[in-house]
């Protein structure tokens, strides 16, 4: 195992913001007029707000953005926090001289105000987010945008993430891949993505990378 450049999904792998994302969707979906249940919510969870949307209703698109990001916004501080154990990992593999980076589906903002409220904004080299790239994951392009950043080879590079759409893109970009189990789909569905590791806690990646 010759892994010298971790990339990470943000939310539902590093922090906590299911609850705020399915709460979030629920009072969209509520002030449009329609009915969404928590399972179905769970389901929205990975892609961007846009595509999402865009399933739903087509013609409010922009105006459903704008509901899910208001409610998000004024609730994150409230809902946020880091998942067990991941706060200690990073801190580790950063003083290990890994090379760490964040690859998200969210926006800048959102992300500065994830890592401030959880402490962790002064680990990454680089935070690819929706705003730096033409095709969010699946497509492998935010994961080659970030080794690029990086000077990092496939070869020597994970990409950790919560969602089918982590472990494809970091396929797609020919790294190896870590689901983590704690993933609001499950560790069973995250399983049938045949991730190349499968972390049941966050220090598991320690042992995999020998620190």
């Amino acid at each position: 195992m010759n892994i010298h450049t971790i990339l990470f999904d943000l939310d539902g792998t590093l922090i906590d913001t299911n609850e705020l994302i399915i709460s979030s969707f629920m009072h969209t979906f509520e002030q449009y007029g329609r009915e969404l249940s928590r399972r179905e919510a769970i389901e929205f969870i990975g892609p961007p707000l846009r595509d999402t949307f865009h399933q739903v209703d087509p013609d409010q698109v922009e105006a459903m953005v704008e509901t899910y990001r208001e409610h998000n916004l004024y609730h994150h501080d409230n809902y946020v926090t880091a998942f067990p154990n991941v706060v200690e990992t990073i801190d580790q593999l950063q003083k290990k001289n890994f090379k760490l980076g964040i690859v998200t589906t969210k926006m800048n903002r959102t992300v500065e105000m994830g890592l401030k409220v959880t402490g962790l904004s002064n680990y990454f080299e680089t935070i690819i987010t929706l705003d730096d790239v033409v095709h969010a994951k699946p497509h492998p392009e935010p994961v080659l945008k970030a080794m690029q950043e990086l000077e990092a080879s496939a070869d020597s590079t994970l990409m950790v993430g919560d969602n089918h759409h982590d472990i494809d893109a970091g396929k797609n970009a020919g790294v190896q891949t870590a689901g983590v189990a704690w993933s609001l789909k499950g560790k069973e569905k995250l399983s049938e993505y045949k991730p190349t590791y499968m972390l049941d806690d966050m220090r598991d990646l320690l042992k995999i990378l020998g620190v």
